[in-house]
C-alpha cells in the first residue's frame, strides 16, 4: 500500500472507499435524521465529528441508521450519491478509545477492505478522541505501515500486490506538520518491516555470515555516518570472547560479531550513549542437549534479539537520534559435529569468569555474556539487550508480553512509559540474590543454568549481570513470547516475525533524555 496524503481533504470525496466512524452514547435523541419512509428516526450513534456534513445526511436517510449501534468493530456499509463505497466503522464507548484502539481498528478495516479498492480515504477527524490531529493522523499511519507486510519470497506464486493509495483527509492548518510526522512514522515501520524480513529469513540462507553481510549492505546504502566494524572468528579469538565461540564451535560457518556506531551531530563527552546488544542465533539445534524435533522447528526465530535492536537503531537513526547509539550484534548458529562444545564444559568467559556449561541449550546468555564485555569497554551509560532467551519467559508471561529484567528501577520505569504509549506489553520480573546464588558452580565461578524447572527467566538474567560493569544501567528484554506469531494484534502478521518492541526502543532512543 502507498500512503498519500491530501491537506485539504478534497481527494478524499473522489475516493473509492470512505471510511468513517461512530461512537456508541448513552441517549439515543442525540441526532434525528428523515428516514426513507419518511418517518422521523433516531439515530444512537455520536457522528458529530464527520467533516462532510453530506455524508451524515445520507447516512442518516438509512433505515439502517436506526439501528446502527457503534459497537466496537461493527460496521455499515452503503453507497454514496457519487457511487463511492461509504464505511462507517463502530468504535464504541468514546472514553475507552485509545491510542490503540486506533491502531487496531484501521488495521481490522484495512485487512478486509484494502485489496478490494484502489483508493481509500480516512476521515482523521472522526478517530480523534485524544485532541491530537496530528498524533491521530501518526497513529493511522503507523497501523498502515505495519499491516503493510508480506513475507512470500518462497512462495511459486506470489501473493498479488494491491496498489491502494490511502488518503488522511486532515485540517489544512496541521497539513505540513502531519506530513512531517507521517514521513517520521514511516521510518519506523519501514525499520520494523525490514527487521521482519531478516527474522522470517531461513536458516540455510541466513546463516551468520550472510546476516553480517547483509546488515553491512543495509546499512551502507540506507544510514548515512554509520561506522560498521564486523569481527570474524580469528579477531574474536583474540577479543577472549571463548564463550561466544563455544556456542559456535559446532557450526560450519563463522561467528560474526557485527559492531555498528551513530553519533548524532552535536555530540561531545557528556552526550548520552546507549549500547543495544542482540542475540543473533541464526538456528539453534541446542547443540549436544539436543532439542526434541517439535521444539526444534521455528529456531530460525531465534535471532530476532538482534533483528529487534537493529530494528530500533535502524530508525532511531533515520529519525537522527540526539544521542550516542552503539549496536552490537552477535552472530552464530548452535549446530551439532564432533567439535561442539560438550555439557560439563568449563569456559572462561572474555571477562575472566570461568562457566561450567551444564546444558548447551542454554547457549543465548553465553553468546550475549562477552558481547556484555565487549559493549561495556565502550563505556556506554546504559545498556540494553533484546533476545528471545528462555521458553519460561512463554510460560510465565504468554505470547503478549515481553519480560524485562535489569540493574536499575528507575530505567525501568522509562522504558515501561514509552512501551505504554506505544501499545506494547512490558512487565519486570526480579533478579534476587537466591537466584545468583543458584548459578554458582561447584567446579567453576558459575554454571550457565539453575535448578531446572525453577524461575528459568530471572536466574538467566542472574547469569547475564554478572558480566555487566562500569556502572551501567542495564535492562534485559527476554522477548522469546513476543517475537513471532503475534495474532492477537491485527496490525502484525498472525504468522511470522511480530517486529514487536522495536516501537518501544526506538521511542526510547528518540526521547534522548
Amino acid at each position: 500500500m502507498i500512503i498519500k496524503l491530501d491537506a485539504t481533504g478534497d481527494q478524499f470525496l473522489n475516493c473509492d472507499l470512505k471510511i468513517l466512524t461512530a461512537f456508541q452514547v448513552e441517549v439515543s435523541t442525540t441526532t434525528k435524521g428523515k428516514g426513507k419512509a419518511g418517518k422521523t428516526t433516531e439515530s444512537p450513534v455520536s457522528i458529530a465529528h464527520w467533516q462532510n456534513k453530506t455524508l451524515v445526511e445520507e447516512f442518516m436517510g438509512l433505515r439502517a441508521a436506526a439501528t446502527f449501534k457503534a459497537n466496537k468493530d461493527e460496521t455499515l456499509t452503503f453507497t454514496g450519491a457519487l457511487g463511492e463505497t461509504i464505511l462507517v466503522v463502530g468504535l464504541g464507548k468514546k472514553d475507552s478509545f485509545d491510542d490503540e484502539s486506533i491502531r487496531k481498528s484501521i488495521a481490522k478495516v484495512l485487512k478486509a477492505h484494502a485489496g478490494k479498492f484502489s483508493s481509500i480515504g480516512i476521515d482523521v477527524e472522526g478517530f480523534n478522541t485524544i485532541e491530537d490531529d496530528i498524533q491521530t493522523a501518526a497513529l493511522i499511519a503507523e497501523s498502515i505501515g505495519m499491516c503493510d507486510y508480506t513475507y512470500d519470497n518462497y512462495k511459486s506464486k506470489k501473493s498479488p500486490k494491491t496498489e491502494c493509495t490511502i488518503f488522511l483527509a486532515v485540517d489544512k492548518k496541521n497539513a505540513s506538520k502531519i506530513e512531517k510526522e507521517v514521513a517520521s512514522v514511516k521510518n519506523i515501520t519501514n525499520s520494523i518491516n525490514v527487521a521482519r524480513d531478516f527474522v522470517n529469513e531461513v536458516p540455510n540462507v541466513l546463516n551468520s555470515v550472510e546476516y553480517a553481510k547483509r546488515i553491512e549492505d543495509d546499512v551502507k546504502k540506507n544510514l548515512k555516518g554509520v561506522k560498521v566494524k564486523i569481527l570474524n572468528k580469528a579477531q574474536l579469538k583474540k577479543e577472549n570472547m571463548n564463550l561466544f565461540l563455544s556456542v559456535n564451535a559446532g557450526s560450519a560457518h563463522e561467528a560474526r560479531l557485527v559492531h555498528l556506531t551513530y553519533e548524532p551531530a552535536k555530540s561531545n563527552s557528556k552526550t548520552k550513549h546507549v549500547a543495544l546488544v542482540g542475540k543473533g542465533l541464526t538456528f539453534d539445534t541446542g547443540g549436544y542437549s539436543l532439542k526434541p524435533g517439535a521444539s526444534m522447528m521455528g529456531m530460525k526465530y531465534d535471532m530476532a534479539g538482534s533483528a529487534t535492536v537493529y530494528g530500533a537503531f535502524r530508525a532511531a537513526v533515520l529519525e537522527k537520534a540526539p544521542i550516542k547509539i552503539t549496536c552490537i550484534l552477535a552472530m552464530t548458529d548452535n549446530a551439532v559435529n564432533e567439535m561442539a562444545t560438550m555439557p560439563d564444559s568449563v569456559v572462561t568467559a572474555r571477562n575472566g569468569t570461568t562457566v561450567e556449561i551444564l546444558n548447551t541449550d542454554a547457549e543465548g546468555r553465553l553468546v550475549l555474556a562477552d558481547a556484555f564485555d565487549y559493549a561495556c569497554d565502550l563505556k556506554p551509560h546504559y545498556l540494553i539487550d533484546a533476545a528471545t532467551l528462555t521458553g519460561a519467559c512463554l510460560v510465565a508471561l504468554g505470547s503478549q508480553v515481553a519480560g524485562v529484567m535489569g540493574n536499575d528501577d528507575e530505567f525501568y520505569a522509562e522504558l515501561k512509559n514509552h512501551a505504554d504509549a506505544n501499545g506494547e506489553y512490558i512487565w519486570q520480573l526480579p533478579i534476587i540474590e537466591e537466584w545468583r546464588q543458584d548459578i554458582k558452580s561447584k567446579i567453576a565461578d558459575i554454571k550457565n543454568i539453575g535448578t531446572p524447572m525453577r524461575a528459568g527467566t530471572t536466574t538467566a538474567a542472574a547469569f547475564l549481570e554478572v558480566f555487566i560493569k562500569n556502572d551501567v544501567k542495564w535492562a534485559h528484554f527476554d522477548i522469546a513470547g513476543v517475537a513471532d506469531s503475534a495474532s492477537h494484534l491485527p496490525y502484525c502478521p498472525a504468522n511470522g516475525a511480530s517486529g514487536l518492541i522495536i516501537r518501544t526502543l526506538t521511542s526510547y532512543l528518540l526521547d534522548g533524555k
